[in-house]
């Protein structure tokens, strides 16, 4: 069905809606190939006519869309401990109801299954027709081969690679790309302008996780596992990281640095809106931060601080345009902002962060969803009928 003119399709579906002149510009293409594009797609009931844009001089452009209902996405959003699973359309809206259950990613030998049976019963469940599902956009943290389809650190397969085996299990085509890769790319397609040519995205989760926008590109580096953001060696505290090393950004810095922060200083008599709280979560500290609690607020402020200065390094490698927070931690907010901003501005050279946008995403905690819907439209041309959907994507 998504076969022809995938350029277009893609346009299209970041713009929303578009003119002939929109496509040419966003395609690189020649307006004869769009206009012969749009019309054949229009044909196929993929695109339809939405109205003609008004214009301050000269004939009024007509604009185009996707037809919404033609083809569906089911993204899954996974991290360590927790899953989404979400369906959109061809307009980028989200179709029913977002479903979360709780998936430990490590040391557990029935994930796949578990992920797999929750895939199957979001399919059936939405009463939508399986022919209309394009495919199946999968998000998750560790080191990820979207090439070969496997993820290297968690959701181990037997003899064959993770995506056949989703594939095979879901008679979906599957693909699969790293957290915070994935959100750097939602961002750039979908988030502040700032993040589409030269940026670094920073996903604030259970780890601090980067994605990194050069030239308008992703950058994934020679292997394909570049950001490894939490694992700068900037601490001589002993702890020991999820990687093996000691002293990473992530055992200061992330969410579960955070959690274990608030959970010693309640044992050491700190005063808190924490204590009403039978058990002591990254949700609960970032719900009474954003009522004022002064003990949670401290505990994310030294995490941002430290980030900061993390961040200094990136700055002095990449000059990027903008810094944009994204990922779960994200919904703090403007709290970030100011320790992060002071940290670059005591370890950065001036003159780089002169130019340099801090912000907080815009898309709040839809951000790695919407990452698996554009892993998915990124890979719409390996939907075609020349393409094996249960080869590795």
């Amino acid at each position: 069905m998504f076969f022809k003119h995938i350029d277009i399709i893609k346009g299209l579906y970041y713009s929303k809606t578009a003119s002939l002149n929109d496509l040419s510009v966003d395609t690189g293409r020649s307006i004869p190939y769009v206009t012969k594009g749009i019309a054949d797609l229009i044909k196929l009931n993929i695109v339809k006519e939405i109205g003609i844009r008004t214009s301050s001089g000269g004939r009024k452009p007509a604009t185009y869309s996707l037809i919404a209902d033609t083809g569906f996405i089911i993204s899954v959003a996974m991290n360590q401990f927790m899953t989404r699973i979400a369906i959109t359309d061809m307009s980028n809206e989200f179709v029913g109801d977002t479903q979360e259950f709780e998936l430990k990613l490590s040391d557990n030998n029935d994930a796949v299954h578990t992920l797999i049976t929750h895939i199957k019963a979001v399919v059936i469940n939405s009463g939508l027709p399986k022919d209309k599902f394009l495919a199946i956009g999968i998000t998750m943290p560790g080191f990820i081969d979207a090439f070969l389809g496997n993820n290297l650190s968690f959701l181990k397969t037997p003899e064959e690679t993770l995506v056949n085996y989703i594939n095979k299990q879901v008679k979906l085509p599957v693909f699969i790309e790293n957290d915070s890769t994935a959100i750097a790319l939602a961002e750039q397609k979908f988030g502040l302008p700032i993040a589409r040519n030269n940026s670094m995205i920073i996903n604030l989760g259970w780890g601090v996780g980067l994605g990194m926008i050069i030239n308008k590109e992703i950058f994934k580096g020679h292997s394909g596992f570049a950001g490894e953001f939490s694992h700068l060696p900037l601490h001589k505290n002993g702890k020991l990281c999820s990687c093996g090393k000691q002293g990473c950004l992530e055992t200061e810095a992330s969410l579960l640095a955070i959690e274990a922060k608030a959970i010693e200083g309640l044992k050491q008599g700190q005063v808190s809106s924490l204590v009403k709280y039978d058990t002591v979560s990254a949700d609960n500290i970032i719900a009474e931060a954003l009522k004022g609690d002064a003990f949670a607020v401290k505990i994310i402020a030294e995490a941002a601080y430290y980030i900061g200065q993390g961040l200094a390094i990136l700055v002095h490698l990449m000059n990027p345009e903008g810094i944009i927070l994204s990922g779960k931690g994200s919904v703090i907010g403007k709290l970030w902002l100011s320790p992060i901003q002071q940290a670059m501005n005591e370890h950065c050279i001036p003159h780089l962060t002169t130019y340099t946008q801090l912000a907080v995403s815009n898309l709040g905690n839809n951000a790695q969803l919407l990452g698996g819907v554009t892993t998915v439209i990124e890979n719409l041309y390996k939907l075609s009928p020349q393409a094996n959907i249960s080869e590795p994507a």
